[in-house]
């Protein structure tokens, strides 16, 4: 037993340091040409975040082969070398925190800071952002732990007499307990006066993690109900909206020419906009122009992608018109196998989670049957579905993000990242990656059992004073599946269609 153990760490080790180097790799891959050689705190803040956030979803996992790892156990002693895991979720979910309410934000208003200002002014400019969010944030905590830091257990009170150890036992529905009057030892017999609330205070980083969750959680049931549909969808209509034809040579130059003008246009309106920051003048319309020309930049972007494509050139042009076709075929698969696994997420959660009692464990079952099969197949299909439902959250940012006007687009693109894009899309993963494990570990609650995330996210997350009602009623699992069906609807009506050309740019005056 104790070197199955000794193996688990050692694989924990080896796998932290190829998550390390694998998120070295998309950073050096995706990163803007403008950003090579510098901005290497940002880029340290990146790779760390990453794989902060693959790590935490690779926990769960984890956890489930560390309570495996005991479960012949025969003495104490014999699990001394397992992981210790409740440690090391407090301490990775502190970590989280700390990037994404502090070192993020602080990292992006340094990156973002006016290059013609001195790196001083720069860091304190990035500083004074931080210390305040940092007094307001410490501030609201210590109040809201102070006042409602507590979780509320509801147990039952049970007792019994004793007696001496009897030569035979004559228990039975109707006598229970010790003694000829004793009523008071069975949970199901028991009078609903034995029903009691325990209450007691929680730790502060608990209650932390418990608030970022929350947070997350919102974020999650938006995103991650709106991603689940158009994630696979996407992939299906972007399938059937693919070019059928190569385009002739007088096509070409005409639309190069339109996509030529409004490059124009864009460059003079960014150049504006840049004169009005030196200015100072950086109100509401200032904002809402700089929305408007990033919307109509990663417009322009896809519309000469697209352009690319119909007219490949070259003395390879045959090639690079079959290898997008393929790509496009690629796209289909991968859509109809992610349409499988959503709608595996969402008949899970509404048969598991929403119906009380539970229909069937279904998933639960699917990945108790692979790990009697082979050890690690029901651990590997668990953390693939985590990492689809993150995905799923990654693609739903996505795709609101080009539609809603109050939320900052930040494409990625390989080879065409700028920093600030890196820093947001990691602060929005790690920040929906804990609610994505804390959903996970209840969806899969009978095969993640006894396991330290269950104690963390299932009973104290869920007794927690003032938030256990958000999940008494599945208000998250509610708004996920609410979310994913009105995403499927616009999809199934809308999702088809080609964009129509969005015409000339023109500021707001």
């Amino acid at each position: 037993m104790g070197d199955f153990n000794l193996a688990l760490i050692i694989v924990a080790i080896v796998v932290c340091v190829i998550v390390f180097i694998f998120n070295v790799y998309l950073l050096v891959n995706y990163q803007h040409p403008d950003d090579k050689n510098q901005a290497y705190f940002p880029k340290f803040v990146v790779v760390f975040g990453l794989s902060v956030a693959v790590i935490s979803i690779l926990m769960l996992p984890a956890d489930v082969a560390n309570r495996q790892a005991c479960r012949h156990a025969i003495y104490n002693g014999a699990c001394s070398l397992t992981l210790p895991m409740k440690d090391l979720w407090i301490a990775v979910y502190i970590i989280d925190a700390v990037l994404v309410f502090f070192i993020i934000p602080f990292a992006m208003f340094y990156y973002e800071g006016d290059q013609d200002k001195t790196v001083g002014k720069r860091i304190k400019s990035a500083l004074m952002w931080v210390i305040t969010t940092a007094i307001v944030c410490a501030l609201l905590l210590g109040i809201l732990y102070g006042l409602v830091g507590k979780v509320d257990f509801t147990v039952r009170h049970l007792s019994s007499t004793t007696t001496n150890f009897p030569t035979s036992w004559s228990f039975s529905t109707s006598q229970p307990c010790v003694g000829n009057n004793a009523r008071q030892c069975s949970a199901y017999l028991a009078n609903a006066a034995s029903e009691k609330t325990w209450t007691m205070q929680t730790t502060f980083p608990e209650y932390v993690v418990a608030l970022a969750t929350i947070a997350g959680s919102v974020l999650f049931s938006i995103f991650g109900g709106v991603g689940i549909a158009c994630l696979p969808l996407g992939l299906i209509f972007s399938f059937i909206r693919r070019p059928k034809a190569v385009i002739t040579r007088s096509q070409y130059i005409k639309e190069a020419t339109e996509l030529g003008k409004k490059a124009r246009d864009l460059k003079k309106a960014a150049d504006s906009l840049h004169q009005e920051e030196r200015g100072g003048a950086k109100g509401r319309k200032w904002r809402k122009n700089v929305k408007a020309v990033e919307k109509e930049l990663h417009q322009l972007e896809e519309d000469v992608k697209l352009l690319e494509e119909m007219y490949p050139q070259g003395e390879k042009a045959e090639t690079t018109w079959a290898l997008t076709i393929l790509g496009y075929l690629a796209k289909l698969v991968l859509g109809v196998l992610g349409l499988i696994v959503s709608v595996a997420w969402i008949v899970h959660i509404i048969i598991y989670l929403l119906i009380d009692p539970p229909l069937s464990p279904l998933l639960n079952e699917v990945f108790i049957k692979l790990d009697d099969v082979w050890g690690l197949l029901g651990t590997a299909a668990f953390a693939f579905f985590c990492f689809y439902l993150l995905l799923a959250v990654v693609a739903g940012a996505m795709m609101l993000g080009l539609r809603l006007v109050f939320i900052t687009i930040h494409p990625m693109k390989w080879g065409a990242t700028l920093m600030n894009s890196f820093l947001f899309n990691v602060g929005l993963i790690l920040l929906c990656s804990i609610s994505v494990i804390q959903f996970c570990a209840t969806a899969f609650g009978y095969y993640a059992q006894a396991t330290a995330a269950q104690e963390i996210f299932g009973h104290t997350l869920q007794s927690l004073r003032g938030i256990k009602y958000l999940y008494k009623y599945n208000v998250f699992q509610i708004a996920f599946i609410v979310l994913a069906g009105l995403t499927f609807v616009y999809y199934t009506a809308f999702g088809w269609k080609r964009k129509k050309p969005s015409g000339r740019f023109q500021l707001s005056s």
